[in-house]
């Protein structure tokens, strides 16, 4: 059975703004309870967040093609609905790496950044902005009925840059603008790649003379890597929507790299991996998590690597 990403979008689309907001409201009751756990707490789910954000924003696509023809839909209001959507994703992601700067920080032996928490809240203020007014030109796209009598529709502070056919027009007019952009992708995923490999090389018994701990200080090099990946990887995506969308190696490589992207959390949030001084052994709930992993994020490479041979769509 096909998957209807018209569907996922419809089901994910208000998970972002619900969840920062829920998001917002539990750091907002760790800083008035001076509870460090609820801080942490508040900064995973940011962090999660942010992550399915991005096939949030991506099913959007899907859902455009579905309905772009349709009688009464205004393709104007949909190319404001994508661009004041990418507005929100680029401050949903910035929210996303800043409060998983405070749980990587929260593990350091001096004591954690006080700037970090002001951050996120400033950040994740803005975000949910930003998002109900995306959702709302989103509202506004299929059922014009919302509107006020005299109501101008649309309406969106994201600049003209952020449009898909901006982005496009960046990419394939200037020639050095594509290879550059791979260039910086594989190199962010090297990043990546590199530093979890090596953390959980270490989990699954390998480099036992090395704690755990002293990894740690790699471990913001693998979200720099991510963040380059992403930035990357959306202006592709952005730019050529049509090679994408349709394509399943592509689907493969966004499933694969959610679910991996949760690795970079789970060195950070659990406990059992910071226990391992020099020679121990982790825990078997601990090498299954790495192992899968690791394969997770071969999967991505693989998966990226074959968009041009699967599905027929460059």
């Amino acid at each position: 059975m096909k998957l209807n990403f018209v569907h996922v979008h419809l089901l994910l689309n208000h998970v972002p703004t619900v969840g920062t907001i829920i998001a917002l409201g539990l750091l907002m009751l760790a800083l008035v309870k001076k509870s460090q756990e609820l801080k942490r707490a508040s900064f995973a789910l940011f962090f999660a967040i942010a992550l399915v954000s991005l096939p949030t924003y991506m099913t959007g696509y899907s859902a455009q093609k579905a309905i772009k023809d349709r009688p009464g839909v205004s393709s104007s209001l949909i190319e404001q609905h994508q661009s004041a959507a990418l507005l929100a994703l680029i401050f949903m992601e910035a929210t996303g790496v800043v409060a998983w700067f405070g749980l990587w920080q929260a593990r350091k032996r001096s004591a954690a950044a006080g700037w970090n928490a002001p951050v996120v809240l400033l950040l994740s203020a803005v975000t949910i902005g930003l998002m109900a007014a995306a959702a709302n030109i989103g509202g506004e796209v299929s059922h014009p009925e919302i509107m006020s009598a005299g109501e101008a529709p649309g309406g969106t502070l994201a600049p003209a840059a952020l449009t898909s056919a901006s982005i496009s027009h960046f990419q394939f007019a200037h020639p050095w603008a594509w290879p550059t952009l791979e260039t910086l992708h594989f190199i962010g995923l090297s990043l990546l790649f590199g530093i979890v490999l090596a953390g959980n090389l270490r989990i699954l018994g390998f480099m036992k003379n090395a704690p755990f701990v002293d990894l740690h200080r790699l471990l913001p090099w693998g979200v720099w890597g991510f963040v380059l990946n992403s930035v990357t990887g959306m202006m592709f995506f952005a730019g050529a929507s049509g090679q994408y969308i349709e394509n399943p190696a592509f689907h493969l490589k966004v499933i694969f790299m959610l679910l991996a992207g949760a690795n970079v959390l789970y060195l950070t949030w659990f406990d059992e991996v910071w226990a391992l001084g020099p020679g121990a052994n982790a825990p078997l709930s601990a090498k299954l998590v790495a192992a899968s992993q690791v394969f997770l994020w071969i999967g991505v490479i693989y998966f990226g690597r074959m968009l041009p041979y699967i599905g027929n769509a460059f």
